[in-house]
Formats: structure tokens, C-alpha cells, sequence
């Protein structure tokens, strides 16, 4: 089976960010890590491999290679896309026909979301059985079309093809019943198994039904939700995974992260985003489980490497003058390292051309983004991470159209030059003589 087939596999089985984690929880299971608990003293090991899980939506991996580590060599990506999140108390009911109430979550592109086959997915918050304050998680997916957000016929909105504004709290009603008596509650405790008194609130959101195909004359570009930004999520852990197996390298020295944070597409401003002290509260106890000194863990810090990845813009061949005007990464032309000089991505001089060698050393192909001067981009997980803990960083990420769409496009090919390029960078020895 081809990377490309092994990515869309994983999408197809992760339609919340909670089931992105928990399978990737599952891949390092059976790669020999053991889990570690935020609640609990941990007691590290030499050699070891370890993940520790925050809120259920983001994850941080890593492999202690012995106790006088010279740094960390990161990567991090994001569990999280734009999506409708269902609110509380969600029955709107209207001319016997009955829709959820929703709201954005992210920033997305909004009319490809009308007339598509939606489902549901997230998770419930159960009180567990003669315990007053004890409460567990439960993962739903209801794994089926259930949902569908029909459009206003043209013949009653002439402008819709002239740049007709989505209404979200009016139009966005995805509709689910024409049972009056229909109630979203009973429909979740059928569907986990559960007494209806025993959910207590949840954290579910609208998923597209689409599922992940290959496309175009050689079959050489793929389709798929949420590609930004499960593709690197999922690149980056094959990547890590193959460096940690192998186990060879000058890496070896250092200590290897694999990060994934939630809510980047909101700013990652919550305990599990990337501006959380997540990365922060885990580096400090690897260091402090080793006995180690904090200015042996901030001269550690001074020797680690961040790569932030997280999905870039392609040239699209319809609107080439978006992009800038020799800058502009096509699909299935290697990873791309992105620039910008107000800071929004944190690649510089040196921590781009650090990437650049690594890539060569891969033998997988590199290019460059910078943003249209005329146009403003958005930001991303880099500098955000780097607000809590400061290292040398680059911004990646594979070349995409479509971002933020129910349904985005991207290269069949940049899967694997992803996971090698990764694989390379896990293993290398990064010196910065400043």
C-alpha cells in the first residue's frame, strides 16, 4: 500500500481531532511506547519511549536516547480543521422539519458545505456510576450520512453566483429529522451506549462524508479532508517513527519529540494548543527525571531544533496572480519551507538553510512560499510554540489547494518526501556555529 493510500486511510479514520489522537495513540502502541499520565510522578528510563496525552486532542511522543542528551530535535504539527461545532441544546425545529444549531469553528471556506453528506464526531462527557464527581470520555462517530445542509434554489436567490453573504447562524442549519419529537440527547446515549442522564455536555462537530481519493490522468493528486493538517501530522509521526526504529544517526544524542497540538485553527490559545505549556511542562520533566539541572535543560534548549509543520498554499493554475510572483510552491514538487517577514512562520537564514540540507541529504525536493506582497497570510503553529519554549525553528509544510474547504487537494507524491525528509531530520546532528 503507498504512503499516499496510508494517509487517506488514517484521515478517512479520524473525523475529530479527538480520533486523530487516539490513533495515533494506537501506532505508537504498537511501536513499543508506553504512556505516560500529566497526574502521576513520572520515572523515566534511558532508552525508552514514551507519549503523554493532553485533553485527548493533542499528543507529544518522544524517545530519550540517555540521560546526558544534548538537545531536542522537535517537530509539530496540529489535530484540529475548520469545521461546524454543535452547540448545547442544539433542536431548532421549523415546518415539521428539524436542524442543529452550530457555529464556526475555524476559518473555512462555507459554501462547500451546503448539498454534501455530513456526519457527526467528537466526543461525549459521561458521569461513571456511583461516583459523584468522576467523569470519562467517550469517542463517537456516527460513521454515516446523517446530515445535509440543502441550498436555497437559484430560482429564490439570484445572487447566489454574484457574491451572496452565508447568513451562518440563519443558513447553517444542517438539517437531521422530520421527527418533531426528535431529540439530539437520545440519538447520542443510542449511539455511545448510554443512559441519556448519564451525558453530561459534549464536544462534537460536523464532518464531510467524503471520502479520500486519487485523482487527475496518473492518478497523481489526492483529495481528502482535512489534509491541513492531519498530512503532516501523520507524515511527521512515519517520519519519527522509521528514525526511532532504526535508532542510527548522530541524532542519537538528542532527544526526539513529536508533537501534536489542538486548536491551531483558533488561534491555539487553550491548555492543549500550541501556546499552552504543554511542550513545556513535558520537556522540563524529561530534564528533571534525569536529575538534570535547569541550565543544563536551557543549554539543551540552545542546541534543539523545531521543525513547525503545518500545510502550505499551491500555485493554482485559475488564480496565479495570488501568488507570489516567483515564490509560489506547485503540488508534487517537494516540501515547501515558508517565509514571512512580519514573523508569522519562523524560518530565517539559518534554520532554512538547516532544513535545506537535510532535504538534500533525504534526497526529496524542496521550495519555497512567501506570500503575495498584496496579500496577507495567516500564521501557524512556529512562533506560537516558540512563545513558550525558544528554539531555532523552520516552517514546512506540502503544498495544497483548496485550504480550509470541506474537501482539499494536494500531491500524491509529497506524502512520501514528507515522511523521508522527516525520517532524515530525526537523525541528523544540527550545530549552528553562530
Amino acid at each position: 500500500m503507498s504512503s499516499s493510500q496510508k494517509l487517506l486511510d488514517f484521515i478517512q479514520n479520524s473525523p475529530s481531532c479527538f480520533h486523530a489522537i487516539n490513533n495515533i495513540k494506537g501506532q505508537l502502541e504498537k511501536n513499543g511506547f508506553s504512556e505516560l499520565k500529566e497526574d502521576t510522578v513520572w520515572k523515566l528510563e534511558e532508552g525508552k519511549k514514551y507519549f503523554v496525552i493532553r485533553n485527548g486532542s493533542a499528543i507529544i511522543s518522544f524517545t530519550v536516547p540517555c540521560k546526558n542528551f544534548q538537545g531536542f530535535l522537535m517537530t509539530a504539527s496540529h489535530s484540529d480543521s475548520p469545521s461546524f461545532k454543535i452547540k448545547e441544546n442544539p433542536e431548532l425545529k421549523s415546518e415539521g422539519i428539524v436542524s442543529l444549531n452550530v457555529e464556526k469553528y475555524g476559518g473555512m471556506l462555507i459554501n462547500p458545505w451546503f448539498d454534501r453528506a455530513l456526519s457527526i464526531a467528537g466526543r461525549l462527557i459521561v458521569s461513571e456510576k456511583g461516583r459523584d464527581f468522576s467523569f470519562k470520555s467517550i469517542l463517537v462517530n456516527f460513521d454515516r450520512d446523517l446530515l445535509m445542509i440543502p441550498n436555497l434554489a437559484i430560482h429564490m436567490n439570484r445572487d447566489a453566483n454574484d457574491g451572496h453573504k452565508v447568513d451562518v447562524q440563519q443558513e447553517i442549519r444542517p438539517i437531521i429529522s422530520s421527527n418533531e419529537d426528535f431529540s439530539f440527547k437520545k440519538l447520542l446515549a443510542k449511539e455511545a451506549g448510554v443512559k441519556e442522564e448519564e451525558i453530561l455536555s459534549y464536544d462534537l462537530y460536523l464532518y464531510n462524508r467524503d471520502k479520500g481519493s486519487f485523482w487527475g490522468e496518473k492518478k497523481e493528486f489526492i483529495s481528502s479532508p482535512k489534509l491541513d493538517d492531519l498530512e503532516c501530522a501523520y507524515t511527521t509521526l512515519q517520519g519519527f517513527l522509521k528514525a526511532v526504529k532504526e535508532e542510527s544517526g548522530d541524532g542519537g544524542r538528542s532527544v526526539l519529540i513529536h508533537a501534536v497540538f489542538d486548536n491551531e485553527e483558533v488561534g491555539s490559545q487553550s491548555r492543549q494548543g500550541a501556546a499552552s505549556t504543554f511542550l513545556y511542562d513535558t520537556l522540563h520533566r524529561i530534564n528533571e527525571s534525569f536529575g538534570r539541572s535547569e541550565q543544563e535543560y536551557l543549554a539543551a534548549l540552545a542546541k534543539s531544533f523545531l521543525v513547525s509543520a503545518d500545510n502550505a498554499h499551491a500555485v493554482h493554475p485559475n488564480y496565479v496572480s495570488k501568488a507570489d510572483p516567483v515564490n509560489k510552491p506547485g503540488v508534487n514538487e517537494g516540501i515547501v519551507i515558508k517565509f514571512n517577514a512580519a514573523q508569522k512562520y519562523t524560518s530565517d537564514g539559518v534554520s532554512a538553510g538547516v532544513f535545506k540540507k537535510i532535504c538534500e541529504k533525504a534526497k526529496v525536493p524542496y521550495q519555497i512560499f512567501t506570500n503575495n506582497s498584496n496579500i496577507a497570510g495567516g500564521s501557524t503553529l512556529g512562533n506560537i510554540s516558540n512563545s513558550q519554549v525558544s528554539v531555532l525553528s523552520v516552517d514546512i509544510g506540502l503544498a495544497q489547494w483548496a485550504m480550509h474547504s470541506p474537501n482539499e487537494s494536494a500531491g500524491a507524491k509529497d506524502v512520501e518526501y514528507m515522511e523521508k525528509a522527516i525520517a532524515q531530520f530525526y537523525k541528523s546532528e544540527i550545530q549552528v556555529l553562530w
